[in-house]
């Protein structure tokens, strides 16, 4: 996040996190009322992007609606496995990058093994390290929830380690978690421990003398009111849990402390956080500390009597809170709302405390968005030594008196966590939105830990004519691309949160990227400058904090921009004109912007456009006159629209939303550009669907990315399938086919990029056994080949099957194939080690169908 583009932000969350009990439907007359008449802190993009897209129009959602679309999608996954044991799968590949990180919400050293350090990725899950932090490797890819709050390491036995899934932290893009999960060997394996409908966990702390007692602050659902919120005890273990704290419905707890030497004595941080339909507060009377001396038994509330601010007159929001290692009876309290409240001090464990910062100079390292960060560290063997994270790290070395700003231009903005190594508390590792930093020298120069595929992506872009070049727009990490194909030298062109990229299927030197809202830029020299590409698209018309922006498949010269109204440019964005009305329904609150735009690849006349509030228009003659083809279509926020290859009639939409009341339908076919739509959604989860792409070879193959993975369907959207194995249960939110190398490339949110070879995508029969819908030869890969290559074929029927390697002269070189095959799908290696460089067939016969393709090996 930017100073600032966020000056005006709020907050707010996913659709599935704020569940209100009551169930009713929401209006936008009722929403602007609700306004006017209701004091609210008004929430701003990007927070409120991921709430209204997900929940409107009843701004609500089932609270089990999400949790139920990850485990079908996890039981679907399974199948995926099953079938692997009797038919080939195809496997994802990683694509990068780990270089440029992703939003870390936690980090824990393994207090008995400082080699061992575990990092909580905010949607991308746990790794785990085993070499002090040079390399990381995954933990918890087999777990369907991967968004973390918080880990905790057994003091006593650390094979025993604790995740807690939801992150707390108040971001835009945080996904609801499942409760407690616990391992007992290192991470290897986890089970579910509890608290599965506390949706967020703010911190874990475990009692150092009795490591089965643990406790957990449950954050609750962002804004709406749940009971299941509040400060848990466990005597077991993590097996049963007991509510110690609880306030209100409204009001969770976001932060413990714990004294090491008498863990009875504790300090509990609770925030109160409010929903309304277009709004909400991060503040409120109940955002207080308490403290027990009794294990959580009894809790006593601190206030100004004990020199802390007064939550009933003044604006109070989360609370950071950190007790002394090595002085207990020192403690710190870090009181925010949008920025900075105060900074506290005790001396005698919490009872009395004192402004360590009259002066309020700790607020030079923070944002207007306090409520994001909020963590307090001290130094393990001196107290007046400590860490604050904020939109920057600030340090004071004399109790808080005076700070020092620790970041610079080696590191990221935006911190959330932060570990000293045992030992040597000069070592630390620090974790923000741009991923994982350590110092050995207290914080005083920085270096980033390059190994983490924990970015979250926007939107995707390919290179036609360089298949090993990907280009991504992320959340607070700006646009990247690879120019290598390396999953370690991705490099930063455009800054920003990063959405559209995309590359002149002509030119590779000229790249046009996004920034939020709609800011768009244009290089003609291969990303190294760019200059602004909006000339003529009107600053006073609402733009998407995605703003969709297309190429022309069929002319480079053309793109199209949304806004609310559809504009295009003819010379390559020199400028800009409206094509369309406006497309929406008018002034809504928080509505009435274009989200996606395709044009047919057959005929660039016809072009439909998708809207926010639920619209989708069609136009066959280039923009001249347009139709709404909403008929049959849910009134839900259209997330892409898509048009076949290979016929312009035939059109895809797909929307977001979580079921309320009824399920919900995400995917829509038309076979006659908008007249009548068809639900294809068929046995998908019923989750939010943000990707779709059609495979170009085969346009009965349909692909989907949604918040619980990515899909396939071999029938037209008949039935569904998890795609491939090796992608982890993460949302995807982009999907691209690269034209020439035919492969389909996965942007997710969280979990960086994937990529899968779609002549391997073949299809499943009841039987679990591979199918292929007819007889084919694919190119082989890669080409050129040194010394060895792949030969993929299929066959729809049973038969004798006849592969044969030939030289330049037709004489046969190998056999590779010769014998009956059942249908379906083979990959054959054709291993060339032995021959020398230069052309050769290879030569697929069977019953009724003979085809040649060509290959060349170069040594």
């Amino acid at each position: 996040m930017k100073r600032l583009t966020t000056l005006f932000i709020s907050i707010a969350v996913l659709a599935f996190i704020f569940f209100n009990k009551d169930k009713f439907s929401v209006t936008d007359s009722d929403i602007q009322e609700k306004n006017s008449t209701e004091k609210s802190e008004e929430l701003k993009y990007p927070n409120d992007i991921e709430y209204i897209k997900r929940t409107f129009p009843f701004y609500n959602a089932d609270p089990q609606a999400h949790i139920e679309a990850l485990k079908t999608g996890q039981r679907m996954r399974r199948e995926n496995e099953l079938r692997s044991s009797v038919s080939y799968v195809p496997v994802w590949e990683f694509a990068g990058p780990t270089n440029v990180g992703g939003r870390i919400s936690d980090l824990e050293y393994d207090p008995n093994n400082t080699d061992i350090i575990y990092a909580g990725a905010s949607t991308g899950g746990v790794f785990k390290s085993t070499d002090g932090g040079i390399s990381f490797f995954s933990v918890f890819d087999d777990l369907a929830v991967l968004p973390i709050g918080d880990i905790a390491v057994d003091p006593v036995n650390s094979n025993i380690v604790y995740a807690g899934t939801g992150e707390a932290n108040g971001g835009h893009n945080n996904f609801a978690g499942a409760g407690i999960y616990k391992s007992t060997n290192g991470g290897q394996t986890w089970n579910q421990s509890g608290l599965q409908s506390t949706v967020t966990i703010g911190r874990i702390v475990i009692n150092p003398l009795n490591p089965l007692r643990i406790y957990a602050a449950a954050a609750g659902s962002y804004f709406a009111p749940n009971p299941e919120r509040g400060v848990y005890r466990s005597d077991d273990g993590g097996a049963t849990w007991t509510n110690v704290l609880f306030v209100n419905d409204s009001t969770g707890a976001i932060d413990i402390a714990m004294d090491q030497s008498n863990p009875d004595n504790l300090l509990a941080a609770m925030w109160k956080r409010t929903r309304y339909p277009n709004g909400g507060s991060l503040t409120g009377e109940t955002s207080q500390l308490h403290r027990s001396t009794d294990g959580g038994n009894s809790w006593t509330v601190l206030g100004p009597s004990n020199g802390l601010p007064n939550s009933s007159t003044q604006t109070v929001g989360r609370i950071g809170v950190s007790i002394s290692r090595s002085n207990p009876n020192v403690a710190y309290a870090l009181y925010t709302n949008t920025s900075l409240v105060g900074f506290f001090k005790t001396t005698n464990g919490g009872l009395n405390w004192t402004d360590a910062d009259p002066g309020n100079t700790l607020d030079n390292g923070f944002s207007t968005f306090s409520w994001y960060f909020g963590n307090v560290r001290i130094h393990p063997t001196n107290p007046d030594i400590v860490y604050v994270l904020d939109y920057e790290i600030m340090r004071s070395t004399n109790s808080g008196n005076t700070w020092n700003d620790l970041s610079n231009s080696n590191i990221h903005v935006d911190n959330h966590a932060l570990a000293f190594k045992p030992g040597d508390p000069n070592i630390i590792i620090e974790g923000n939105d741009g991923g994982i930093y350590n110092t050995s020298n207290s914080g005083t120069t920085w270096t980033k830990v390059e190994v983490l595929p924990v970015t979250q992506f926007y939107e995707i872009g390919i290179d036609a004519n360089n298949p090993q070049r990907l280009y991504g727009g992320t959340q607070d990490n700006g646009t990247n691309r690879t120019t290598t194909g390396a999953l370690d030298d991705w490099d930063h062109i455009y800054g920003g949160d990063g959405f559209y990229v995309i590359v002149d299927h002509t030119n590779p030197n000229v790249i046009y990227a996004e920034s939020q809202n709609g800011g768009l830029g244009k290089s003609t020299n291969g990303g190294a400058t760019f200059s602004n590409a909006t000339s003529g698209i009107s600053n006073s018309e609402k733009k998407n904090w995605s703003t969709p922006v297309i190429m022309d498949p069929n002319n480079n010269s053309v793109l199209y921009y949304g806004t609310n109204k559809v504009y295009r440019t003819t010379n390559a964005a020199s400028s800009w004109s409206a094509i369309s009305p406006d497309l929406t329904n008018g002034n809504q609150a928080r509505l009435g912007t274009v989200t996606t735009i395709a044009v047919a690849p057959t005929n660039s006349s016809v072009i439909i456009a998708g809207t926010d509030d639920a619209n989708v228009w069609i136009t066959s003659n280039n923009g001249a006159n347009w139709t709404k083809v909403n008929t049959g279509l849910p009134y839900r926020w259209v997330t892409r629209v898509a048009i076949d290859p290979n016929n312009e009639d035939i059109a895809y939409v797909t929307f977001n939303g979580l079921k309320w009341v009824d399920p919900q339908p995400h995917v829509f076919r038309t076979t006659n550009k908008g007249a009548s739509w068809s639900d294809i959604s068929s046995n998908l989860p019923d989750a939010p669907v943000n990707a779709f792409a059609v495979d170009p070879l085969r346009s009965n193959v349909l692909f989907v990315g949604s918040d619980v993975g990515a899909y396939v369907s071999f029938n037209t959207g008949g039935n569904w399938q998890f795609l491939g194995q090796g992608l982890p249960m993460v949302s995807v939110y982009d999907l691209k086919v690269h034209p020439t190398a035919n492969y389909l490339v996965a942007g997710t949110h969280g979990r960086s990029m994937y990529k899968i070879d779609l002549a391997q995508v073949v299809g499943i029969n009841e039987n679990g056994i591979s199918t292929a819908d007819n007889f084919r030869l694919d190119q082989n890969y890669p080409n050129p080949f040194n010394p060895v290559t792949n030969l993929g074929f299929g066959i729809s029927e049973l038969g004798f099957v006849s592969l044969k390697v030939y030289d330049i002269e037709g004489k046969e070189v190998v056999t590779l194939v010769n014998e009956n095959k059942q249908p379906g799908y083979y990959n054959v290696q054709f291993d060339g080690s032995k021959l020398s460089s230069g052309v050769y067939f290879y030569r697929l016969e069977t019953k009724g169908f003979v085809q040649t393709k060509r290959m060349m090996l170069i040594k």
